[in-house]
């Protein structure tokens, strides 16, 4: 490369990620906290990427102030804290970590089920007290009860696999058909698991769909006696009617990780509903917050930034036309983001023909909005064709590889 790209990475991101973009040749800054909208703006001056989690929102603001990204990295599942349609207009791929935490979270919700049944968390607490809290009353073995999974995705199934290895009977309700793991099985409706089930795990997206999906209808259907756990997202859940249900008995417990307001960093207080209340688990949004996982996040997400600011691939970009080409041989490499209407390759063929340099091998990929077009081009004359290529109308991005 020309020059060294400089990336910043923010919210303490593991340092295999730091160690894997320097081995590929850019700067890069390791910060441990998110930052406001004002001061990311101008934070994000001069840098090629950026890596974020879930804390930092690269808004619409942030973005249109910073139309040289040429990628974002999301060392997370989610991307809700990131304005996607933006990023795409503006030309800039997202990547995200979909498989990494997987186990994590997955394991968390089992080790929060049999907590639940037991009452761990409230003896705990009594015993270092000095209270001796000993009894059977209320406290169950999770084996031969119901689990019912809302959301039948990455986590979803693999909590499927860990409770039914643990004796659980396993239902779910997903909108997209989903093949059943071990002896899983799907329901019609989300009414029916909830009729059915000792244990509720929520694992679905924020979404205008899920907005508030569990509510005190919801939460009234269940069986009285049951157990209520969401480790995906705070907004799925009306949090006042969850603590309203708890308080009036009709739940014996649940356990929540995400909330729809949450403290920027350790140093905020978290005020809570559910606060005080009998056999509720509340933990800081530790889904994912193992040691194996956030390594295993930052070497996904640091791989997708090596292979598009390197060589251009897309492969699984969250918001973007994928395109999987093979790193650099003996070629300059062309990449245009452009606008998807008729004629762009046209005109970019045009160009190269009348510049007498050889294209050695293309790729195009579209989108309903904006086209990613590479061009392996051989001998001199790479240069003048980049400037005419980001010249074009239709240009959001181009750039030389």
């Amino acid at each position: 490369m020309s020059e060294t790209l400089k990336i910043l990475l923010l919210e303490g991101i593991h340092p295999c990620a730091k160690k894997r973009l320097e081995e590929a040749g850019f700067k890069v800054e390791l910060e441990k906290g998110a930052l406001s909208e004002s001061d990311l703006i101008e934070r994000l001056k001069g840098q090629a990427a950026v890596g974020i989690r879930s804390k930092t929102q690269l808004t619409d603001k942030v973005l249109r102030a910073s139309p040289h990204l040429i990628s974002v990295g999301a060392f997370c599942i989610g991307t809700n804290q990131i304005d996607i349609e933006r990023a795409n207009a503006l030309g800039i791929p997202v990547f995200n970590a979909p498989y990494s935490n997987t186990r994590s979270v997955a394991e968390l919700v089992i080790s929060e089920m049999i907590a639940l049944t037991r009452y761990l968390a409230d003896v705990s607490q009594a015993a270092h007290r000095g209270e001796w809290m000993k009894s059977a009353t209320g406290a169950h073995e999770v084996r031969g009860k119901t689990l019912g999974i809302i959301g039948y995705g990455h986590i979803g199934s693999q909590v499927s696999v860990l409770a039914e290895s643990l004796g659980l009977r396993v239902i779910y309700y997903d909108i997209i058909k989903k093949l059943p793991l071990g002896n899983a099985k799907s329901v019609e409706s989300l009414d029916e698991l909830l009729k059915q089930s000792d244990f509720v795990t929520l694992h679905v997206p924020e979404t205008d769909l899920t907005k508030n999906m569990i509510g005190r209808e919801e939460l009234q259907t269940m069986p009285k006696g049951s157990y209520f756990l969401n480790l995906s997202r705070g907004t799925v859940v009306d949090i006042p009617a969850l603590a309203n249900t708890l308080k009036e008995g009709h739940l014996a417990g649940a356990a929540v990780d995400v909330f729809p307001k949450e403290p920027k960093s350790n140093d905020d207080r978290f005020t809570s509903e559910l606060q005080g209340l009998k056999n509720v688990i509340l933990t800081p949004h530790i889904g994912g917050s193992t040691e194996e996982a956030q390594e295993a996040i930052g070497h996904e997400v640091a791989e997708s930034l090596v292979r598009v600011l390197s060589y251009g691939s897309t492969l699984g970009a969250v918001n973007f036309p994928q395109v999987d080409c093979p790193p650099l041989t003996g070629v300059q490499r062309l990449i245009n983001v452009h606008r998807n209407v008729p004629g762009v390759l046209g005109e970019v063929n045009t160009i190269v023909s009348k510049s007498g340099v050889n294209i050695r091998a293309q790729y195009l990929s579209t989108d309903s909005q904006i086209g990613y077009l590479i061009m392996d081009l051989e001998g001199q004359g790479a240069r003048g064709i980049f400037d005419a290529v980001k010249g074009l109308s239709t240009s959001i991005q181009t750039r030389l590889v």
